[in-house]
């Protein structure tokens, strides 16, 4: 790996803090609100040259969902431009500015969802921080990335604020455009990066794959995943859970509010532990301004959840799918549990070896899927299976003999 600009200056023995990157070099754009400003704005981007700099800023926390308050894109030859898609909530004119460019995000799972739902959809990306990763980096956030590879400070103190504020203040825009200004030049220097590692064909197949993103999968039954879930031990139990989860859901959509503004998980148990049928009952629970506010919402969850036949009631848990917990492979079976810790060390060994995360070699969930049911031991049938879970060409190649060398060495032992 090259050495990076912090390294140097360690070596130097210097003491003195990294540059501050403290405002954009162009200053801070106006805020694009009129659709006659984001038709000027994405004439101006076709015009630039380049890969193009693409972020988004949400409101997590504060409002409802994840969807952007705040799109940043910078192309060389156009600077920075900032756009308000609550304004202007059909960004498509930019999206075919920008149709056959490269685009640069940094941890792009995030933000291309978001984007998607405002018509930003790229064709080409590299994703800065997934390269920084791959390229060994064992702090991958932005800020980080910057101080490695060049040698400046990013300040971050405004990542967590409420953008769906409007007007947007002034110290906030200047954070925004910030997250753009040198997001290219990064991406030069992971490509370099990579290409003297001989990861850069790795790193590629993965961008390529992530043109595709369109989010996380739906879960079942969002409701279990409420903190505090391990405690519920009923059915009963898991119906009040999960009618409260729907009604605290429902508040929250209505509103435009973050669910756990609305009523905090902790709280939404102890209503489920205590099932209150009455105001008295609810007060009692807490003296939580949402509990008043909302009272027969709540009591109305509970009577529904107390008055489900058993029939009815949701089960206390959902089987697995796939491979079942690891901690039970051993009893479960022996042989699978001995083929997954010999292909788990050799993946580990070879993640040591170039200098990344052993879970970029190969997915764990694949990983345990094809040890647990193993296609038959040749070459075909094991890239064939792990192809059809996702992996990529590059994790094919290098995982399949590791895999290969497991299962033989299992069937040795028998």
């Amino acid at each position: 790996m090259s050495s990076s600009p912090e390294q140097a200056q360690e070596e130097a023995g210097a003491s003195a803090p990294l540059p501050l990157l403290a405002a954009p070099a162009d200053g801070i754009p106006r805020v694009v609100v009129e659709e006659s400003e984001l038709v000027a704005a994405a004439t101006s981007l076709c015009a630039g040259c380049g890969p193009v700099a693409v972020d988004a800023e949400r409101a997590s926390g504060y409002r409802y969902g994840q969807r952007a308050y705040l799109v940043q894109v910078r192309r060389s030859g156009a600077g920075t431009t900032l756009i308000d898609p609550i304004a202007c909530p059909d960004l498509s004119p930019v999206n075919e500015a920008l149709r056959d460019a490269e685009w640069v995000v940094h941890a792009s799972t995030q933000d291309l969802p978001c984007l998607a739902e405002v018509g930003l959809r790229p064709t080409r990306l590299f994703d800065t921080e997934l390269g920084a990763r791959l390229a060994g980096l064992p702090r991958v956030g932005l800020a980080a990335v910057v101080e490695h590879y060049l040698g400046l400070s990013l300040a971050k103190e405004h990542s967590a604020v409420d953008w769906s504020t409007r007007p947007l203040p002034e110290p906030w825009l200047r954070y925004a455009a910030l997250d753009v200004e040198v997001l290219v030049e990064v991406r030069d220097a992971i490509e370099a990066d990579l290409a003297d590692q001989g990861k850069l064909d790795w790193a590629l197949e993965e961008f390529d794959a992530l043109t595709s993103f369109l989010g996380p999968p739906v879960r079942v039954d969002p409701w279990r995943r409420t903190s505090g879930m391990h405690k519920v031990r009923t059915r009963r139990s898991c119906a009040l859970v999960r009618e409260l989860w729907l009604a605290r859901d429902g508040i929250a959509r209505t509103r435009d509010i973050s669910p756990g503004r609305i009523l905090p998980d902790p709280l939404l148990m102890q209503i489920a532990v205590a099932a209150p049928r009455t105001a008295a009952a609810l007060k009692a629970v807490s003296t939580n301004r949402s509990l008043r506010r909302y009272q027969g919402q709540w009591l109305q969850a509970v009577d529904l959840a107390l008055g489900l036949p058993e029939a009815e009631l949701p089960p206390h848990v959902i089987p697995a799918e796939g491979p079942p917990p690891m901690r039970s492979w051993a009893d479960r079976d022996p042989v699978a549990a001995a083929r997954l810790i010999a292909v788990r060390a050799t993946m580990a060994a070879f993640a040591a070896q170039h200098k990344l995360p052993v879970e970029n070699v190969l997915s764990p969930d694949v990983l345990r899927r094809v040890i647990w049911q193993p296609p038959p031991p040749d070459d075909a049938a094991v890239a064939a299976a792990l192809s059809g879970l996702g992996a990529r060409p590059w994790q094919v190649r290098f995982a399949t003999p590791m895999i290969l060398s497991a299962l033989a060495s299992a069937t040795s032992t028998d």
